[in-house]
């Protein structure tokens, strides 16, 4: 792997950081949601609002300065990439190397990822698997779910700080990967700005739950939306899901946005009909020794 050409410049200020790529970032919100609203996050609850370990932050610029792409990575969560060319990857991979960052797992840009999990692979001779395969929608014609399940939405709030933490640990269960916060502290978080929606029956008993981040450069995205396993199929999370979606539009959001997991076409199906609109691939890939 040959970095000579490819000028990449890492910090853990991210001030720093933002000051030199908050411009780039901005430019693309949609494509650069997660590292938008991560850096809002660190910027609102302090650097260790994600995780103990401190974060870093990379760019990538040309002669002029112009920055072209940028990566963060918050321990315990994954390196998270924008659009790479393959140089850049491979460039990116034999800095990350040389520095003696360990990196589990990495994700972003579907043909991105891929390449830098082969440069990675290349250069330390550990293994990569591709461990799910994502799609980032964003709200066309915002379609509600007719007719809604009996109930209505409501915002959490602290009295329903155990069942968010419990709900958001349990989502993490179910989708086999870890939480990478500590449940009490995102439960907590979310409260506080309200960025929890509940479902409800008509006899007042949670039964789903949708989350969206806050804007951020126009965008707002939904994460996490949960039912618990008995409650599945019948509307509430595309109830839940609504309530947020119409929420973050009230708000006076631009593009409201969402990831999916492509193997689970229930909940890709659910989206399309509330009218959410298929934007770009992604992919997290798994590395090991």
């Amino acid at each position: 792997m040959d970095s000579g050409t490819y000028d990449w410049r890492f910090t853990g200020d991210l001030e720093e950081f933002l000051g030199r790529a908050g411009s780039f970032l901005r430019s693309q919100p949609a494509l650069h949601t997660v590292q938008l609203t991560v850096a809002d996050k660190l910027r609102t609850e302090g650097l260790s609002a994600m995780g103990g370990k401190p974060p870093y932050f990379g760019w990538l610029a040309d002669e002029d300065g112009t920055v072209r792409a940028t990566v963060l990575r918050t321990p315990p969560y994954q390196l998270n990439l924008t659009s790479l060319t393959a140089g850049a990857a491979d460039a990116l991979a034999a800095r990350l190397a040389l520095d003696g960052r360990v990196i589990p797992s990495a994700g972003g840009p579907a043909e991105t990822v891929a390449a830098f999990a082969a440069a990675w692979e290349r250069g330390t001779g550990a293994a990569a698997r591709l461990a799910m395969r994502q799609r980032l929608y964003r709200l066309g014609t915002f379609t509600p779910p007719e007719p809604a399940p009996p109930g209505s939405a409501r915002v959490a709030g602290a009295d329903d700080h155990g069942l968010v933490a419990r709900w958001y640990a349990q989502f993490h269960v179910d989708v086999e990967e870890p939480a990478g916060q500590d449940p009490d502290r995102w439960a907590e978080s979310r409260i506080a700005y309200g960025g929890i929606t509940l479902w409800e029956t008509p006899d007042g008993t949670p039964v789903a739950m949708a989350g969206a981040t806050p804007e951020v450069a126009g965008q707002v995205r939904v994460a996490p939306v949960f039912t618990p396993a008995p409650l599945r199929g019948r509307g509430y999370a595309g109830a839940a899901t609504a309530s947020v979606t119409r929420a973050a539009l009230d708000s006076g959001a631009e593009e409201v946005l969402l990831f999916t997991d492509l193997a689970n076409p229930t909940s890709n199906g659910l989206y399309q009909r509330l009218g959410y609109e298929a934007v770009a691939d992604y992919a997290v890939h798994e590395f090991s020794a």
